[in-house]
């Protein structure tokens, strides 16, 4: 067990690293955000911070040393650098090794015997051609790596988009995927502790727009809770085949077959923002309980369900109008500049 007064690293600077930040401070725990950029908005909130490459073994090295346990808070990061934290790293190197490789990912799904949609991995046109004949349309072509939030992605309706798509994914390494026919958007999210106890929330039903989670509703709808037990299920043993320690988001479609697993984010998830006032215990508290050995928050709901929209870009423009209504939480991220596409924040309401 680490003690409250220890340090945790938290490899990136983002909005969750933030969350984690605070949640780790609400138990007596001091962070230390490990991130290349000049400002981060989880500076805001942390004891300690590290200006360097994500790359930069030596800088990761000296950074391991200053922390009595690390974690990360996003999968795009190369894993040789981060081996130099050994097992202060929760959760380990694998789950991220999985989790950032498309192609890996499926493979490995697939051996845990989840459900995912026909797919194959291409490298070229030739191939991408090919697999569409295998396939049948429509496709959505995926980067094998660095795609989130929509980006690195291209549907494929028809022989004539073909080309267009490869080119539009800028011709790197991807796999296609037969587009699933799904009646909602749903996600598990779990904590695991190195012992392999396990808790896990409520799914959460969860409605995109233009690729970006723009709302989750708890508890999920009618076409979702049939399915829900299979997924958590599904869910579970990917954790621990990964031997995960941490929170565990793994995102489904609700089909007719049953529940088709989309991705797996080895981390505390957008779809899981409701938690913080949703629930007993929010996953970044639960995330900061499981890797430093501390025992399980309750996961119960603390009203009878909750709705948490996301700000993206200029929606944190109207912070006025939503600080104002007394019965809206309201989390803005300070990330400065309000892009669009940009995650600025996030409200929740809960449902009394």
């Amino acid at each position: 067990m680490i003690e409250p007064g220890a340090t945790i690293g938290i490899i990136g600077g983002g909005q969750l690293g933030r969350m984690l930040s605070i949640a780790a401070a609400q138990l007596g725990y001091k962070t230390h955000i490990y991130d290349p950029h000049e400002v981060s908005c989880a500076d805001d909130v942390a004891a300690y911070r590290t200006r360097a490459a994500f790359e930069s073994v030596a800088a990761i090295t000296r950074f391991g040393e200053s922390v009595d346990v690390a974690t990360y808070e996003f999968e795009n990061l190369p894993s040789a650098s981060l081996q130099a934290l050994g097992e202060k790293l929760r959760p380990g190197v694998r789950s991220l090794e999985i989790a950032q490789d498309r192609a890996k990912e499926k493979e490995f799904i697939e051996e845990c015997h989840g459900r995912v949609a026909p797919w194959r991995a291409v490298s070229s046109l030739a191939e991408l051609e090919a697999a569409a004949g295998e396939l049948a349309f429509p496709l959505v072509l995926k980067t094998r790596r660095y795609g989130y939030d929509g980006k690195g992605q291209a549907w494929i309706r028809s022989e004539e988009e073909i080309a267009a798509a490869w080119k539009a994914i800028g011709e790197e390494p991807a796999i296609a995927e037969r587009g699933v026919a799904f009646a909602a958007e749903f996600s598990v999210i779990l904590a695991r502790w190195a012992d392999g106890r396990a808790s896990v929330w409520h799914s959460a039903e969860n409605l995109h727009r233009e690729g970006i989670l723009r709302r989750s509703t708890v508890p999920c709808g009618q076409v979702v809770g049939p399915q829900v037990a299979e997924a958590r299920n599904a869910a579970q043993k990917i954790a621990n085949v990964l031997d995960h320690v941490g929170v565990l988001t793994v995102e489904f479609f609700a089909s007719r077959e049953g529940p088709v697993v989309n991705e797996i984010a080895p981390r505390v998830h957008n779809s899981g923002h409701w938690t913080i006032e949703g629930a007993v215990t929010s996953q970044f508290e639960q995330h900061i309980r499981a890797i430093c050995g501390l025992p399980p928050g309750s996961t119960d709901l603390t009203a009878r369900g909750a709705v948490m929209d996301n700000l993206i870009g200029p929606d944190v423009e109207d912070w006025q109008k939503l600080v104002a209504d007394p019965q809206l939480h309201v989390h803005i991220y300070g990330k400065g500049e309000a892009r669009p596409g940009r995650k600025m924040g996030h409200t929740t309401r809960v449902t009394r």
